[in-house]
């Protein structure tokens, strides 16, 4: 359970959530879009059609309708529409005078009242005479009207014809073809989305089985994976025994050349004995570092820290029981992503170092870096003479010793330099607030 609860809470931040959500913001307002400009584009030739169609009623009732001798009104106008005659439909016509010599008004027969139009001086003709407006109709439908003057015979006697059509009943027709398109694309959108992340699923399967590899060869339980982890492991610790028998092999003949340098005296037994300690050094540095370079590109490694640390504190602490040896951990473990024995030399020759050079107290912290992802610190303090700025690079070199009258080879802060660069990490020799030298390393956990 806990671990589903885990893995909902890193679900956000998952690539597969990023790429779903992303593409799914895409469709919704590619979907908006599509929306909003099929109804614009709808509504547009909806009111052209609505316009077409007033102006087409407006000429047939122009030409249905004629003047008598008297000057009264005549005819019969058939627009074709059965809302014309159905009261209070919101479509009406109507027929009236406009000029002197004219009397009488007709009207459809859904026009069951009156209705007043705008003055010319608020809605004013255009060049062929013609007007269009909206006004309330009778139920408190808006109407949309156009309106014409026109001429009925030789002696100039004209009318005034208008069309009024239900403009109310355009726009929900508009609204009714707004909701059925929201749902249609509502319903595509869905099914649209919904097969998008099935696909980005089963694209990126690959990379799931991959993060399930990768998580199972961190926690041990791939079969397979451990097989391989384990044949690694025998390769790695059959070269160290070989390394370390090389070493072996050519300690003794390089002991006795020293040995033998310093026994013959004089100017060439010094010779030799210098000669043959640095090639001491040389072995002893190049055999450190084959050994860590074989182990770098090899399978990930899990080394709890604090268990390790704990126990070589201790053994210092019988070691040295005139120096005052603190330690600090976290209250959470911390994994180093590397091997044990590496981890323990890196420890050691700090500690050494630290040991040697205090007065009375050495202070070791282990400690997660906030912020820095998979990242944890190791600092050794003390409160020896410490290591002056212009120096601290010279001491990092191999066989590099700024005080000759120390027993040691001058290999120790070189061989963690290497270490640390080899796993990608950092050292940093600084002053410490206990007056000598503050060294910290930095490297990488396994999260």
């Amino acid at each position: 359970m806990g671990r589903w609860i885990s893995r909902l809470r890193l679900w956000p931040r998952s690539l597969t959530f990023r790429v779903i959500a992303f593409s799914t913001i895409w469709a919704i307002l590619t979907l908006v879009v599509i929306f909003t400009l099929i109804t614009t584009l709808y509504r547009q030739a909806s009111e052209r059609g609505f316009d077409s169609l007033l102006s087409a009623h407006l000429f047939n009732l122009i030409g249905s309708v004629g003047i008598s001798d008297n000057g009264a009104l005549t005819g019969a106008p058939d627009l074709g529409d059965l809302r014309f005659s159905e009261p209070n439909s919101g479509w009406y016509w109507s027929v009236e005078p406009a000029s002197e010599g004219v009397h009488g008004e007709i009207h459809s027969s859904s026009m069951t009242t009156s209705l007043l139009s705008p003055s010319v001086a608020e809605v004013p003709f255009n060049a062929n005479f013609q007007r269009s407006y909206s006004m309330e109709g009778i139920k408190g439908e808006q109407l949309e009207v156009f309106e014409s003057e026109f001429v009925l015979d030789a002696k100039n006697r004209a009318a005034r014809f208008r069309v009024m059509g239900n403009h109310s009943e355009l726009e929900q027709e508009i609204a009714s073809f707004q909701r059925r398109l929201l749902t249609y694309l509502s319903l595509f959108g869905v099914g649209m989305i919904a097969i998008n992340a099935i696909a980005i699923l089963l694209g990126l399967q690959p990379l799931r089985r991959v993060r399930n590899a990768l998580a199972m060869v961190r926690e041990g339980t791939a079969n397979e994976t451990n097989a391989l982890i384990e044949n690694n492991r025998r390769i790695v610790e059959r070269s160290r025994t070989q390394v370390g028998n090389l070493a072996h092999s050519l300690k003794t003949p390089l002991a006795v050349l020293i040995n033998e340098g310093r026994a013959l005296g004089g100017a060439k037994g010094q010779l030799i004995a210098d000669q043959a300690a640095s090639m001491q050094k040389q072995v002893d540095h190049y055999l450190q570092r084959a050994r860590v370079a074989a182990q770098r590109d090899s399978v990930v490694f899990r080394t709890p820290v604090s268990p390790l640390v704990e126990r070589m504190v201790r053994v210092l602490r019988k070691l040295n029981p005139q120096t005052r040896l603190t330690l600090s951990l976290p209250p959470a473990e911390i994994v180093f992503a590397g091997e044990r024995e590496d981890l323990e030399e890196l420890l050691g020759n700090l500690l050494d170092n630290a040991m040697k050079w205090a007065k009375s107290a050495v202070a070791v912290t282990i400690a997660t870096i906030s912020g820095s992802g998979n990242l944890f610190e190791i600092v050794i303090e003390d409160d020896g003479p410490g290591i002056p700025e212009d120096s601290a690079r010279e001491v990092l070199k191999r066989g590099k010793r700024l005080d000759e009258t120390k027993p040691g080879t001058g290999l120790g802060l070189a061989i963690v330099a290497d270490l640390v660069n080899e796993y990608g990490g950092s050292l940093a020799l600084e002053r410490s607030g206990m007056g000598g030298l503050r060294a910290v390393v930095r490297l990488r956990s396994l999260q």
